[in-house]
């Protein structure tokens, strides 16, 4: 075992936050402290999630004006607004007065937030609306003091996320190859809109949040760790996912990475076949997407179907539904998953809504199944030895596509490298060596 100098302690734990990540993130493996530390997540607080774009919410979260819903960065709780102009906030939920929490609902409606131990009082913009009892401060003069803001607020396809940094790349940059990804779920709704307004479901997990995102694109573990519910419900997705697949694994940049099972629904030439239907089951949805796209562009959208990609660090697409990772501590993340819905689409709506139900609700059959495994790794990785995980898997046979992205089998850890690679830039810029 190579010695991992200045890096870790004894038995391999880190030495703190001076620990070397370009030593505990190497090509083929990472080190387990990366999972475990406290001190390495409390790192990963500020050098990542309070500094790149985050993924928040959706704008058909906030439909109408003075709407507002409560979110997440990391452990921050955020409010997301729309004011009576329509402009979309990001607000801290504390009060500028003594710290106490000013929203205590999950989403409703209102102009302003009082706080409830004071009395202070803000517009949905985060400005100071006023406090009782003023002459205690000196009577005509308002305090100029309002709720703390995500100073950067950027929206892609109704897609709503929020930096922290007050500079930096725009969420464009950040988003890069994987803006196509997203245009690709919303070219699926008729009217050219998608709509998280089934409500979201929390699933507590004890792991630590990098593998949950790991998780999202390996495509190494389907066969085995969904075996039951690919043979129970006679389901073809577990062919998508094997050596013969012509499907691949490709890192997007920045973080990002799919499961591109393209070429194998292009290969069965079956519209709606990646949905497991059939267009004479949905005759409406498949009607408004020919009025939209044309006979030719709807059949190529039926055929290809819904991306299945991980938007660094926590925005999960899995096809029908969406996964929000929001890690609590080095050994708890918290997952929020709604169903998509497409704008115009009630029929493929109430399927995807049940399904989403039979997947990833209460008693669902998928994400039990990752659930288990991630909290069996979590566990796994407080051992002693070995002290490393391997990520190897496919380095040697990836290749470079057309767009110059880099590429792997359909069971490759390409995407996952992919996501240590840009944890790795983001983990050691700026430090000292």
């Amino acid at each position: 075992m190579t010695e991992v100098t200045d890096a870790v302690g004894p038995a391999g734990r880190p030495s703190g936050p001076a620990a070397r990540y370009d030593e505990l993130i190497q090509p083929r493996r990472v080190h387990g402290s990366l999972y475990t530390s406290p001190e390495i997540f409390a790192d990963e607080l500020q050098q990542i999630w309070y500094r790149t774009w985050v993924y928040v919410g959706h704008v058909s979260e906030i439909a109408e004006p003075n709407d507002y819903v409560r979110k997440s960065i990391g452990p921050q709780d955020v409010i997301m607004t729309r004011t009576a102009d329509g402009e979309v906030h990001l607000l801290l939920n504390r009060c500028a007065h003594r710290g106490n929490l000013v929203c205590e609902a999950d989403a409703g409606n209102s102009s302003s937030f009082r706080c409830p131990y004071h009395g202070w009082t803000y517009r949905n913009n985060g400005d100071m609306l006023g406090y009782p009892f003023h002459q205690g401060y000196g009577g005509r003069n308002k305090l100029e003091l309002g709720l703390g803001r995500v100073p950067r607020v950027g929206v892609y396809q109704g897609f709503v996320f929020g930096s922290f940094a007050e500079d930096g790349p725009t969420l464009e940059q950040h988003l890069g190859e994987a803006k196509g990804e997203i245009d690709r779920l919303v070219r699926l709704a008729p009217e050219g809109e998608i709509e998280l307004s089934a409500g979201f479901l929390k699933h507590r997990a004890r792991a630590n949040w990098k593998l949950l995102a790991e998780n999202e694109t390996d495509g190494y573990h389907p066969q085995f760790v969904h075996a039951s519910i690919f043979s129970v419900a006679e389901s073809g997705i577990g062919a998508l996912y094997g050596e013969k697949s012509t499907a691949v694994t490709r890192a997007l940049g920045n973080g990002h990475s799919e499961n591109d099972l393209r070429p194998e629904f292009r290969r069965l030439g079956v519209p709606l076949g990646w949905f497991g239907t059939t267009e004479e089951k949905v005759p409406n949805y498949v009607k408004a997407m020919r009025d939209r796209h044309g006979d030719s562009g709807a059949e190529e959208v039926l055929i290809e179907g819904a991306p299945h990609v991980m938007i660094f660090p926590n925005l999960f697409i899995a096809e029908i539904q969406l996964f929000a990772i929001q890690p609590l501590a080095a050994d708890l993340t918290v997952q929020h998953v709604t169903a998509v819905q497409f704008k115009g689409a009630p029929e493929m709506n109430k399927r995807m809504l049940q399904q989403c139900v039979g997947s990833v609700g209460p008693a669902g059959m998928l994400l039990a199944d990752d659930t288990e495994m991630y909290e069996r790794n979590q566990a796994g990785v407080a051992e002693l030895r070995p002290e490393w995980l391997d990520v190897r898997r496919g380095v040697d046979r990836e290749e470079i596509d057309e767009r110059g992205l880099t590429i792997g089998g359909a069971t490759d850890e390409t995407g996952m490298r992919g996501f240590w690679s840009h944890y790795k830039h983001l983990m050691t810029e700026g430090r000292v060596r």
